[in-house]
């Protein structure tokens, strides 16, 4: 952060730029400089939003729909929510149990606004969403990190969970289909889960499904109210339109749990933002309400193929090793191996990040470290780019791991100068 002529707020210092955004910004400057960079850093779907949403937002314009709305969300949109969720979860939440807002990062937030004070703490599966543990800070919680590594397929355990909670914790945070890992925690795995939750009365849980529609599993995924429906009173069902419709741009996510939270949330978006924009919930609303839902599952085939390239392409490369990801549409690629290795202008590869500097320096690929969502060593691919920018990109990572040195080059001075 530029160190500024004004003192700032102990709760932004508290905090930092999102590693994701930052990834991206250096890869962009590169582009700026000439570089060909493939960019593989966002969570952002590589498709564009089907014509037809945007179809409805042009509609939307054309009534007129341009003026401000209700701080919880259009009353369209809250009942296409709302039918959604009978429709596709089988679970009834009406239009008072739900808020919108300015992307399901908002919805975040504002749920951690409204229930932590100073200290309270927050568990934290890792590998997590970056976002996660600054948000907690930011509104002055404690973010609690439990390690979840390859040995339980990156998914917290009944076991890890009950050590981690104090009288202190407020909320569990669970993400299924998960990023970065594309983990998908089984009914059975919730159920265990479960269990512990229900010897603590006061713990929240936060259930974050907004990959809910990528998924690679033989059948859909457990949901956790499918599993454990009472514990839908102390649960937030936190979704969006980015990752499904291809909205991330429109900025439109929403929550659903119990009334008393719900309202608490709207109090502080409606200090903070006030309603979301009219246009994208008009778009949003008719997404949802569409019969023909064939661009959810024509996406989710391809990220399905892609996901199951890059894991062989990559497993294939000496040094790699990954768990293929499950859903969600990234690749957490283990590069411990690569950790002692040097760089052929004699520079040693001390961690992940020091991979991830490598591949972007050495064949202009752009990826994040492990280090950013808590559980080094790894990076993150994102698969959500065109077939040939995966194809291109694998083949650049094996070369540049293959240019790696298993022992420190000897200086060109040092041959010079030897008898």
């Amino acid at each position: 952060m530029t160190t500024p002529s004004f003192p700032l707020s102990r709760r932004v210092q508290r905090v930092k730029l999102s590693p994701n955004a930052a990834a991206s910004a250096r890869a962009s400057a590169l582009i700026a400089q000439g570089r060909d960079v493939l960019v593989l850093t966002a969570g952002e779907p590589d498709f564009d939003t089907p014509q037809p949403i945007k179809n409805a937002a042009i509609a939307a314009l054309a009534r007129g729909e341009t003026k401000y709305t209700p701080t919880a969300g259009t009353a369209t949109l809250r009942r296409a929510i709302s039918a959604k969720y009978r429709r596709e979860n089988a679970l009834d939440y009406p239009p008072s149990q739900l808020i919108v807002s300015n992307g399901a990062k908002q919805v975040i937030f504002n749920a951690l606004a409204a229930t932590l004070d100073a200290g309270d703490e927050v568990v934290l599966p890792a590998p997590y969403w970056p976002s996660f543990p600054d948000i907690v800070a930011v509104n002055e919680g404690t973010a609690v990190m439990v390690p979840a590594d390859e040995a339980s397929a990156f998914k917290l355990t009944p076991q890890a969970l009950e050590t981690a909670l104090t009288p202190r914790t407020r909320w569990l945070i669970l993400n299924s289909p998960g990023n970065p890992s594309g983990a998908v925690y089984s009914a059975d795995e919730l159920a265990a889960l479960a269990q512990v939750l229900r010897r603590h009365p006061r713990v929240l849980v936060l259930w974050d499904e907004i990959y809910e529609h990528i998924w690679f599993t033989p059948e859909r995924p457990a949901h956790l109210l499918h599993v454990a429906p009472d514990l839908r009173e102390r649960t937030l069902l936190v979704n969006g339109a980015s990752k499904t419709y291809a909205m991330t741009g429109w900025r439109i996510g929403w929550g659903a749990g119990p009334e008393a939270l719900v309202r608490a949330m709207e109090v502080i978006q409606s200090q903070a933002s006030s309603g979301p924009n009219a246009i994208g919930q008009a778009a949003t609303a008719w997404a949802l309400d569409a019969d023909d839902q064939g661009f959810v599952s024509a996406s989710r085939a391809a990220y399905a193929r892609r996901a199951g390239f890059v894991t062989k392409a990559l497993q294939a490369v000496p040094g790699l090793s990954l768990l293929a990801p499950q859903g969600a549409f990234f690749a957490y690629v283990h590069c411990g191996a690569l950790i002692g290795r040097w760089r052929p202008d004699g520079r040693p590869i001390a961690s992940d990040a020091d991979v991830v500097d490598w591949l972007l320096e050495a064949e202009g690929v752009a990826v994040v470290d492990g280090a950013a969502y808590g559980l080094s060593p790894y990076f993150r691919v994102s698969i959500a780019a065109s077939d040939a920018v995966l194809a291109e990109a694998v083949q650049r990572i094996a070369r540049a791991v293959g240019a790696l040195r298993r022992a420190a080059p000897v200086p060109a001075a040092a041959i010079a100068a030897a008898p």
